[in-house]
């Protein structure tokens, strides 16, 4: 064994400058008297700051723990000494006055060992009878406060066993609920693909819309439409032209008559410069007409 503690030395010769020495020889000594307390060889490992700063903590708990043990044990022996001493002078005395337990009848000796057996039972030192009652009171208090925590504890295990049905009965709703779902996953599923179809078609017929209105709002744009121009304006100006109809409608079958007769350019430069000066007036009536209603709107 000690060559295998001087085969460990030889990390801690190397260390000695940064590990106390006085702490590394006691934690050697310490594991030696342990292992050779269990037959054992102390195995090799790396003598370190950490694991020479826990094994010496060990060994001062170990230690401490070792010489209070030895003091109890020593302490326990002469108690167990001076009562194998009164024993052997009451034994003594007995036979002296006659009362030797070979000399007792058996119901006697019977009895006594019935009373030591409650004795020790009850952790009692003597056999006078305070000592007894105090025990039973002892044991009367400790038996009610058993009977406490066991009403305590019955009481807990009841309401744990009303958690435990209806944790049961809330599980076997799920599982009744789950597969309920599980049965309604088809249906679901076949509806969502129809939905999905639908919206796919529903997602052509907007770009078809959207291509519809962009196509009419740039032909209103091109007739030159403006907000302004709603539907009463629109009547007012068709009931115009109606009305101008009227009016144009001799001027027509006037010229009309005209195509019968025979060419002459002087009369029909005199027409035309006419018919002119009407489609002008009637121009400019129409569109004062027209600024009329939409101020009007306005």
């Amino acid at each position: 064994m000690s060559d295998v503690i001087s085969g460990a030395d030889t990390p801690v010769t190397e260390a000695k400058s940064s590990f106390d020495a006085s702490r590394i020889a006691e934690v050697k000594a310490w594991l030696v008297s342990q292992f050779d307390a269990a037959g054992k060889d102390v195995p090799d490992f790396e003598y370190n700051s950490r694991s020479i700063a826990h094994l010496h903590n060990l060994a001062t708990v170990s230690q401490a723990k070792t010489q209070a043990a030895g003091i109890v044990a020593n302490d326990f022996r002469q108690k167990a000494a001076e009562y194998r001493s009164q024993a052997a002078r009451i034994r003594e005395i007995l036979e002296n006055v006659g009362l030797a337990q070979d000399g007792l009848p058996a119901n006697v000796v019977a009895s006594a060992q019935v009373l030591a057996n409650v004795a020790n039972l009850l952790n009692i030192r003597d056999t006078e009878l305070s000592s007894f009652l105090v025990a039973m009171a002892d044991i009367s208090l400790r038996k009610t406060g058993v009977e406490e925590k066991r009403t305590k504890v019955q009481k807990e295990s009841k309401i744990l066993l009303d958690y435990t049905r209806k944790a049961i009965s809330r599980l076997t709703y799920l599982k009744r609920t789950l597969a309920q779902l599980e049965d309604d996953v088809a249906p679901c599923e076949a509806q969502m693909e129809n939905w999905k179809t639908n919206l796919a078609i529903m997602t052509s017929k907007e770009r078809q819309y959207l291509q519809q209105f962009s196509n009419y709002k740039a032909i209103l744009n091109r007739v030159g439409y403006t907000p302004e121009i709603s539907h009463g304006v629109l009547v007012e100006m068709a009931e115009h032209r109606k009305e101008l109809d009227k009016k144009t409608k001799p001027i027509l079958d006037t010229l009309r008559s005209y195509q019968d007769l025979p060419p002459d350019k002087a009369l029909a430069a005199l027409a035309i410069e006419d018919k002119k000066r009407q489609y002008a007036a009637s121009e400019k009536y129409l569109e004062d007409v027209l600024q009329s209603a939409l101020a009007t709107t306005e």
